[in-house]
């Protein structure tokens, strides 16, 4: 177990850690320790091959329920044309599997790159410069600013030192760190201000530290740890794909089942029992690969791929096939708050001075004494291109100035800084003095309470006058204002001296200031958030907040952004209160918080467990290497694609390229349209084998003519390709994000759709055997028994192609009517459907007829086949009528 270095003193630290802070570990220790420890870095899992990879997609039920089916096929019913298409559908299904899957060893080489490739080490008294590979627990580490911390330290010796740990806790400004003691028993990893983590970024200042941790026992070498032991969910699609095969295989062994006993008994004496039995189980087994629909996996991975294609060109780019099906299943959005729903960016919110609250979009003057102390008591630097370098937080204030036309450069300039008292921890303040003109002004920016101890005046009618208590309670109350509204507030002060200090220092620089003002910033929310969560409410998804930043700050973002309603404070709990909870109690009252502040990578990935313990499909979004965990565990991770780490994009499901939030709700339509459409494709496709399995199962139990096995491969062939992949385009339906999320235990059955496959099915089958009997007794053969039985069955099989593409257009809505402008909006399908009914009647071309053994049909008998179809379409439609009709009851 771990120990809480942050609770002992420096040296007790080293007396346990057996080094030496002035002179470090020996040559001899360092060996022993490394023998010991190993290598400072991740270990990830074991890696799967690509055969491997490979086979592991033939353990998907379906893919083995077609397996069967094509060997049946082949050396039982002797259909090898129909095997080869089955296993080539299957093996295609197996090849874009591997290549879509992303496994988690990416996300954690991508760690393995985050480390530091050098860190400077004291040993034998001496500082050397070593790849952070070769760190042991008890090196002492020396850190300044640009630095990357290389592994777990407890800082020994701290000058004005600031750590960027956003990546790793979700703070969303630099820490500013300290040298001592904590008291506290347990402390949040965000408040451990005498740590400095592995990974995490040095802003400012110098540092010296002794190394505690190393490799997979870093704080970020446990996210290594979850990522390596999370079960990745089957998505929604996978178990609705899963459920369908195991719903098929009972299907088509009832059907065997039906037609072996029903055939075989009463065909009694017409041959010898046992060819009797052979013919009727190549009969089941033929009909059994007529129920399957073979190129369901392939038409799936089909409408998922397109899909894919349209949400890339709405910035949402999928690294896996089913995460595009799954976004439209999801009950819960956990959002981390930095950089997801906020800029990641430290903003001038408000501005307090001349004893005045104002908006930062208020005009200011460049020599407003407020403005003047927050650019001079200021360490940016700007690149050549014009970037601005350095703390979040006095950057913002640079940007400020910039945002109000401020030549800052110049106003720098005119202001050459010649002395300064740096920032410390203690003090929480920074000064500088700086020539302007023939005298030396000095600037004061920190915290507003250790700055009003040192003001003694204020301007009052351009003029410098002592400070009443008054106005000084007058700061106090903005102060106080702005910090309840999460803003972070700095103090700014000044003086005028007529020469520089001897000896600068706290005690005589910053004494007997002027209050210029108040500053108010914070990491504001993306502007499109608000909105995308109003939509995603609408469609019945729940937006969760789970972030590392304060309480205070996190609820006053979500009450920005509509997550809470001002007065809601017991829908927000931190993360020291969620340790206190039970699994149970937080499973069972998971759906009563709405906010989880100083939270860690532990905590978000149990949030995300209680939630799909309530059966809930859950997406997590995040940018931080502490989301990776909970990325992982989510049914479906959405990484930022501009400021997310490597880590957390390498476990996501699916990339934001914009990292914006209302992108997610964007995806969410797409991936109910594409649930949607896939349901019509099954919808569609199986009804037609139901048909195809009705007609041909009361052909034989009525003795009369059976389709040939070319006949129904060609049907097949024609119908079950263009027409179901044009199914997969269809446009987004009207109303979509109006609808409540469909569930978990929802199917692809569900909402109608197993009723409507069985009457379809059955209404298909009814239809054909219809125009087989007319056929035997329409047609220009009457009385040639043999051509006339011929014209019937040819008949039979051009209406039972047929059929299926007038019954595409009934598949576009499951419940609505086709009687819409909609319906024909689909150009893809036009075509389809066009081209699909030209390829089925060319069987009727003079050379083809042979071939498919069928006669040439008059005007007629194809105005009968025609018929049948427009049947089709009217009588589904009068179906789809009164059920509307029964439901608005």
């Amino acid at each position: 177990m771990a120990q809480d270095y942050y609770r002992q003193q420096s040296q007790e630290v080293a007396n346990e850690l057996g080094t030496s802070l002035s002179q470090g570990l020996t040559a001899s220790q360092v060996k022993q320790r490394r023998e010991k420890y190993g290598a400072n870095s991740l270990a990830g899992k074991k890696k799967v091959s690509l055969w491997q990879r490979f086979l592991a997609q033939f353990k998907d039920f379906m893919i083995i329920v077609l397996i069967i089916a094509a060997l049946l096929s082949g050396f039982v019913a002797q259909e090898w044309t129909d095997a080869a298409i089955i296993m080539i559908v299957v093996l295609l299904n197996a090849i874009l599997g591997v290549f879509q899957e992303a496994r988690s060893e990416e996300a954690i080489n991508a760690l393995k790159k985050m480390a530091t490739p050098s860190a400077h080490v004291r040993r034998n008294g001496q500082v050397e410069e070593i790849p952070s590979t070769e760190l042991v627990p008890g090196d002492v580490v020396l850190l300044e600013a640009g630095d990357v911390v290389p592994a777990d330290l407890r800082l020994t010796s701290v000058n004005s030192l600031k750590v960027e740990e956003s990546a790793l806790t979700g703070e969303s400004v630099p820490v500013d760190k300290q040298a001592g003691q904590l008291e506290e028993e347990q402390v949040a990893l965000a408040d451990q201000d005498n740590m400095a983590f592995a990974n995490t970024n040095v802003t400012y200042g110098r540092a010296e530290g002794i190394v505690t941790q190393t490799g997979m026992n870093t704080e970020v070498g446990k996210i290594a740890t979850l990522l390596n032991n999370t079960d990745e969910t089957d998505t929604p699609l996978k178990q609705n794909l899963n459920q369908l095969g195991k719903t098929l295989t009972i299907m088509i062994l009832v059907i065997c089942a039906i037609v072996f006993a029903v055939g075989f008994f009463t065909k009694q004496g017409t041959e010898p029992t046992d060819k009797l039995a052979i013919d009727m189980f190549l009969v089941a087994v033929s009909l059994a690969v007529a129920a399957i629909p073979e190129g369901l996996p392939a038409i799936v991975t089909i409408i998922l791929a397109l899909g894919t294609q349209v949400m890339a060109k709405h910035k949402s780019i999928v690294r896996k096939l089913p995460a595009v099906e799954t976004l439209g299943a999801t009950d819960v959005i956990c959002s981390d708050k930095t950089g997801t729903l906020t800029q990641n960016k430290m903003t001038v919110e408000r501005i307090y001075y001349a004893g005045q609250n104002h908006q930062a979009k208020q005009a200011i003057t460049a020599n407003n004494p407020a403005l003047l102390a927050m650019l001079l008591a200021n360490d940016t630097k700007m690149s050549d291109e014009q970037k601005l370098l350095g703390d979040p937080t006095e950057t913002a204030l640079v940007q400020y100035a910039l945002d109000h036309q401020i030549n800052v450069q110049e106003l720098l300039a005119q202001h050459r800084r010649v002395q300064e008292v740096p920032f410390d921890s203690e003090r929480k303040l920074m000064s500088t003095v700086n020539q302007d003109g023939d005298h030396f002004l000095v600037a004061v920016k920190g915290a507003p309470d250790q700055l009003l101890k040192r003001v003694t005046k204020i301007e009052e009618n351009g003029q410098i006058v002592p400070i009443t208590a008054a106005q000084k309670q007058a700061i106090l109350a903005a102060n106080q204002t702005m910090a309840e509204q999460a803003l972070r507030v700095l103090g700014l002060a000044y003086k005028e001296v007529a020469q520089p200090y001897d000896e600068p220092s706290t005690n005589n620089v910053e004494q007997e200031l002027a209050f210029a003002g108040l500053v108010g910033m914070i990491d504001p929310e993306r502007p499109e958030a608000k909105a995308a969560i109003k939509e995603a409410k609408q469609a019945g998804i729940r937006t969760i907040m789970i972030t590392g930043d304060f309480q205070v700050t996190a609820q006053a973002i979500a009450q920005r952004l509509g997550i809470i309603r001002p007065g809601q404070d017991q829908q927000v709990i931190t993360g020291a209160q969620l340790d206190e909870l039970s699994d149970d109690y937080l499973h069972e009252h998971v759906g009563d918080y709405s906010v989880y502040a100083r939270v860690s990578p532990e905590h978000k990935v149990r949030i995300v467990k209680a939630w799909q313990s309530q059966g809930k499909i859950v997406a997590m979004t995040g940018d931080g290497v502490n989301d990776a965990p909970s990325l992982k565990q989510a049914d479906i991770g959405i990484g930022m694609g501009i400021t997310g780490t490597e880590v957390s994009k390498g476990a996501s499901d699916m990339i934001l390229a914009d990292d914006n939030f209302a992108t997610i709700v964007e995806a969410v339509k797409q991936g109910r349209k594409v649930f949607s459409n896939i349901q019509k494709a099954i919808l569609y496709l199986m009804s037609c084998n139901v048909g195809e399995v009705l007609t041909v199962f009361m052909m034989t139990m009525l003795g009369w003519d059976i389709l040939a096995p070319v006949q129904l491969l060609w049907i097949n062939l024609v119908t079950d390709t263009l027409p179901a992949i044009a199914l997969g385009l269809e446009p987004v339906e009207k109303g979509i994000m109006n609808r409540r999320p469909r569930g978990k235990k929802s199917t692809f059955f569900s909402g109608g759709v197993a009723s409507s496959i069985i009457y379809q099915g059955i209404l298909e089958g009814i239809l054909v055997l219809t125009t087989y009997q007319l056929g035997l007794n329409f047609g220009p053969h009457l009385g040639n028994s043999s051509l006339q039985h011929g014209d019937a069955l040819t008949m039979a099989f051009l209406t039972l192609g047929l059929i299926q593409l007038f019954h595409a257009f009934n598949s576009k809505y499951i419940h609505r009517s086709i009687f819409t402008k909609q319906t024909f909006a689909n150009k893809w399908f036009n075509w389809a459907i066009l081209i699909s009914a030209v390829v089925m009647a060319a069987v009727e071309l003079p050379f083809m007829t042979k071939f498919f053994d069928v006669t040439e049909l008059n005007g007629v008998q194809w105005l009968i086949v025609l018929l049948a179809g427009v049947c089709m379409i009217v009588i589904v439609e009068i179906v789809k009528f009164c059920e509307r009709r029964l439901g608005e009851k």
